[in-house]
């Protein structure tokens, strides 16, 4: 087998299987590196002019001075806009009023946003969100790692005016872009922003999704030239561009360097470690060799630098940031204001004023008191203008201690939420930052560090940063940056100081020792211009940060014997691609498959395309990626022969593409590798599979039964195919683990046929693929499996009978979680006629072809699509009410009372919570529920649903209608669960769930984001 070398920065095209284009770095490079800082709060874009020093040797003494920053034209007032260093990342859509006046001042590189929502970015619309709340989108980049929303539906303002047409998250994101784009595009129109190389920063700890989704709205800007870099890491590039010549003399062999940066919406933690270079051969001298004198040895008499960067740590995911300390402030600044509680438009004013607030109370020159105004606007704010006074204490009372509070290295961030939920933002459950620092230092002491230095140092000497990095407009603060020096110093005083890190203590208690201060580039602006310093490193001037994964990475070739090939090599570095042409493989086309991805830290010496025997002592499994992979022509299974090529993205992702060796075509399948890297990122197992994987006889067996009954050659009735499949695994139908239902599934569609038998037959094949299918997610490659049964069986019933039909909405409502918003849609539009005459009161009474049972059936199943418009709910949910008191339907009430519960449900079982309905349309239901008692345990439960607390200023219904739930459930008797639901919030247990679904559900399977 050869051993091709590494290609590294030269990048995949296209995929003709419909991905995403990959954006790239292409070569040779274009004139202008630009580094974009696609910010929370404020988007801020520098570049690197390289046609002045074309054919120069981009030393880091060099590169560092030709990064420069760009004015971003906007609007700044009506009729007025002007270059600023930085965009603020706020979209406001103007009234018509507005919108006349901006388009006829619209100057093409500040114009009107065409392309969607009538709408500005920038100064002038972050202002107008002051007054105008409701028509204002802020945080967008949050919104872009919420999953409990769908990030790609126009859910932007989250609850703001009617008449204002929203966007995605990714939208608002490349409305950003695409403005950055326009004012570029104006200044340099020989040099447009699409043919520049782009590096477009991203928050380290960003899922996949999320980091996917910025790559997106960058395209949908227009945008291709593109390559992330993680914000701490661009931070501390701006650190090497302003010390390109003397970095290496500022910190020493062996020390560490803590990169925090709180921005606007996120919290990142990034330890990168000094490794000392041979001066013979330039490789890594041992990480234990002591700093001094050895390390003076080292070092060249030129001069020049023998040390090296290495990124080691990148801390967990934490939404916490300016914006909790926004809504922290407006709470308490809510708390002093006298009269009614604040509207939720009353609230976004608050909101957006505390912002201001914020900023002016924390800054170095900080004022004694504030005064917060809300400017009355009409019905839509508060009625009248009101204010309140915060002093500088109480601030710093809620804001410093409230958020860095002095702590113990050991103390850890609580489980439960005790943070601030009412923007909807899935925040971090507890934001004291200093604790989330705390564990991320004593989780990652020995990363990057062998059992020499181990010994040496002992836990404290390993945990403790000799360096920090401040980054983030949160940290422009002096009180907070001096908070968290103060803290560490506390937790590491008794440490002996490193030469060049000895400061003097200050009357802190330190006990002589305070961690080293990095003075870096304006906080504003680093990350920009250190994404376009980064830019020039890939063009081989300044220093680069070394990101090696310190592993290979192997994809498994067998089971038995457990064989897997070498896809990356230990030697490898973030923007390596390596191509295995000399293995061609077999791809099975229209089938799921897994592609099972393991790595080893000491098996760095093997060969790219070398295939190993698997030893378990050595090597590591990550996650597979079960899926399906088609061809648009193809239908049917088949076997293609396909080659790999790998790459290592910037950003912690390994990408592997099967390229057809017989055409065009290729697969992209992303695995996140960063919990190989010695990060907090842990390897995710679903729990169904924590259930048992029955052997392939136990299934066989399965198979065979089912086969019995409906195949060519079956003879068993219907009526005891549960029972025997039961007997076959030695299992009760209500024991058989997920990995046994899907593979009784696969046995259905095979023999589909069958069930052309009988009614009985096809009547009793749709309740078994419901069942072994339900809830319709949850286990890797569900989604084909729900799309290939909607083609199976949707408009295809066999026999028109009502057992089939009745069946058939059975299997619908088991599966609902795993249909689209469009399939959901349609499923309704199929039953909506027999729905219309029953719940229309008039027609119901004159009689109706419907008996009870089967409008509960028909109810049951519209409950389950919670995916359904809006507005279509809210119109169900209000004939409900009326259908509640009519005696011809009194047989279906339960099922009317269950399906009121999930349409008014304030936490939905699957959907994302776009799909939740406004809390002053369920406050009416509530109301009327009350009005309208009964005895039945999902009167309490509907109840309960409808008023449960979530903690969201938006979902929640008003204390007034949680009281009044309250009384009615104790006077009635339910469970005292429920009361405290409704009062305090929480976790459901298992028994509700499965009541509020309906059903059972499988072994180790969760039914999503309202009962975690």
């Amino acid at each position: 087998m050869s051993n091709p070398a590494p290609r590294s920065r030269d990048r995949v095209e296209r995929s003709d299987a419909g991905d995403h284009p990959a954006f790239t770095i292409d070569r040779p490079g274009s004139r202008y590196i630009v580094g974009i800082d696609l910010g929370t709060t404020n988007c801020a874009v520098a570049f690197v002019d390289t046609a002045p020093r074309a054919g120069d040797d981009l030393s880091s003494a060099s590169a560092g001075a030709r990064v420069q920053t760009f004015l971003i034209d906007q609007w700044v007032d009506f009729g007025v806009h002007q270059r600023c260093e930085w965009l603020p990342s706020f979209h406001y859509q103007p009234t018509a009023e507005e919108a006349k006046s901006l388009v006829a001042e619209s100057t093409g590189y500040n114009a009107v946003d065409p392309d969607g929502a009538m709408g500005i970015v920038g100064v002038l619309a972050r202002q107008r969100g002051l007054q105008v709340p409701g028509r204002q989108v802020a945080s967008a980049k949050s919104w872009l790692c919420h999953a409990g929303v769908d990030r790609t539906a126009a859910i932007l303002p989250w609850q703001g005016d009617d008449d204002v047409q929203r966007l995605s998250p990714v939208e608002a994101s490349a409305c950003y872009l695409r403005q950055i784009r326009r004012s570029w595009d104006h200044a340099h129109p020989d040099e447009p922003l699409d043919q520049q190389d782009i590096v477009l920063t991203l928050p380290a700890s960003f899922d996949q999704v999320a980091r996917q989704l910025t790559i997106e709205a960058a395209a949908l800007a227009g945008l291709r030239r593109v390559v992330p870099i993680e914000e701490p890491q661009a931070a501390f590039y701006a650190w090497l561009a302003r010390h390109g010549v003397d970095w290496e003399k500022l910190v020493q062999a062996n020390q560490t360097i803590l990169v925090c940066d709180i921005g606007g919406g996120t919290t990142d933690f990034t330890l990168i470690r000094v490794r000392p270079l041979s001066a013979e051969t330039g490789v890594l001298e041992p990480q234990g060799a002591r700093v001094d004198p050895e390390y003076a040895e080292h070092r060249p008499r030129d001069g020049s630098a023998r040390l090296s960067l290495h990124r080691v740590a990148v801390g967990n995911h934490l939404i916490l940031g300016g914006d909790n300390l926004d809504l922290a402030l407006a709470r308490f600044a809510e708390s002093k204001l006298a009269g009614e509680p604040l509207t939720v438009r009353g609230w976004d004013a608050l909101r957006q004023a505390c912002r201001v607030a914020k900023e002016r109370m924390l800054a170095t020159h900080s004022l004694d008191q504030y005064t917060i105004n809300l400017p009355g606007s009409g019905s839509r704010m508060i009625g009248a203008g009101r204010s309140v006074v915060v002093t500088s204490q109480e601030v710093d009372q809620v804001l410093v201690d409230g958020f860095f509070p002095k702590c113990s290295l050991h103390d850890r961030p609580k489980a439960e939420a005790v943070g601030f939920q009412e923007f909807g933002l899935p925040f971090a459950t507890d934001p004291a930052v200093t604790k989330h620092l705390a564990a991320f230092l004593w989780n990652h002491r020995n990363d990057g560090r062998d059992d020499l230095e181990i010994g040496a140092l002992g836990d404290l000497g390993t945990a403790r940063p000799d360096w920090i990095l401040f980054n983030g407009g949160v940290l422009g603060s002096t009180k907070i940056a001096e908070r968290l020096v103060d803290t560490i110093a506390d937790w590491f005083g008794g440490q002996p100081a490193v030469d060049n890190v000895r400061i003097a203590a200050e009357s802190s208690g330190s006990g002589g020792w305070r961690p080293g201060i990095l003075s870096g580039e304006r906080l504003d602006l680093a990350v920009a211009k250190g994404a376009a310093y980064f830019g020039m490193t890939r063009r081989g001037g300044g220093t680069e940060i070394e990101a090696k994964l310190a592993c290979s990475f192997y994809l498994r070739t067998s089971f038995d014997p457990p064989r897997a090939v070498c896809i990356v090599p230990g030697s490898a570095s973030p923007g390596d691609r390596f191509e295995l042409n000399d293995r061609p493989m077999e791809l099975s086309i229209a089938v799921p498959v897994q592609f099972c991805l393991g790595y080893s830290t000491l098996r760095l010496a093997d060969r790219l395309g070398e295939e190993i025997e698997i030893d378990p002592s050595q090597f590591v499994e990550l996650p597979p990626i079960r899926t399906v992979l088609n061809l648009s022509s193809a239908r049917r299974r088949q076997t293609i022969p396909v080659t790999l090529q790998v790459e290592l993205s910037q950003i912690g992702t390994l990408d592997l593409w099967c390229q057809s060796s017989e055409s065009k075509h290729r697969w992209k399948l992303e695995f996140d590798v960063r919990s190989a890297a010695e990060t907090d990122r842990q390897a995710i197992e679903l729990a169904a599979n924590r259930e048992g994987l029955l052997d392939s006889e136990t299934e066989a067996a399965a198979r065979a039964v089912i086969a019995a009954c409906f195949g060519e050659a079956g003879s068993l009735p219907p009526a005891k195919l549960v029972q025997a499949i039961a007997e076959a695994v030695g299992l009760p139908r209500g024991q058989w683990p997920p990995s046994l239902l899907r593979a009784i599934w696969d046995a259905l569609i095979e023999h589909q046929q069958g069930r052309r038998r009988s009614e009985t037959h096809e009547a009793r094949w749709l309740n078994l693929l419901g069942y072994a299918l339900r809830p319709g997610y949850g286990l890797a490659a569900d989604d084909w499996r729900v799309a290939q049964t909607w083609r199976t069986v949707y408009a295809k019933l066999v026999f028109a009978s009502r057992g089939s039909r009745s069946e058939s909405l059975i299997l619908w409502r088991r599966i609902a979680g795993g249909f689209t918003a469009g399939q959901q849609l349609t499923v309704y539009q199929q039953i909506a006629y027999a729905l219309r005459g029953a719940l229309d009161p008039a027609g119901a009474r004159r009689g109706g072809g419907l008996a009870a049972h089967e409008l509960s059936e028909l109810l049951r199943l519209v409950g389950s699509l919670e995916r359904l418009p809006r507005e279509e709910k809210s119109q169900l949910g209000d004939a409900l009410m009326r259908l509640l008191s009519v005696k011809k339907w009194a047989g279906a009430r339960p099922a009317m009372l269950w399906t009121i519960g999930r349409l008014g449900a304030r936490d939905p079982v699957y959907a994302p919570l776009n799909c939740v309905l406004a809390a002053e349309t369920v406050e009416g239901w509530i109301d009327r529920l009350l009005q309208n008692p009964g005895d039945e345990s999902g009167y309490a439960l509907a109840l309960m649903q409808c008023s449960r607390r979530v903690n969201d200023r938006y979902r929640d219904v008003s204390e007034r209608s949680r009281d009044a739930v309250v009384e009615k459930l104790v006077a009635i008797g339910a469970p005292e669960v429920y009361t405290r639901w409704v009062e305090q919030g929480g976790l459901l247990g298992a028994s509700e769930a499965e009541e509020i679904v309906g059903e059972s559900l499988p072994l180790g399977l969760s039914i999503g984001g309202g009962f975690r």
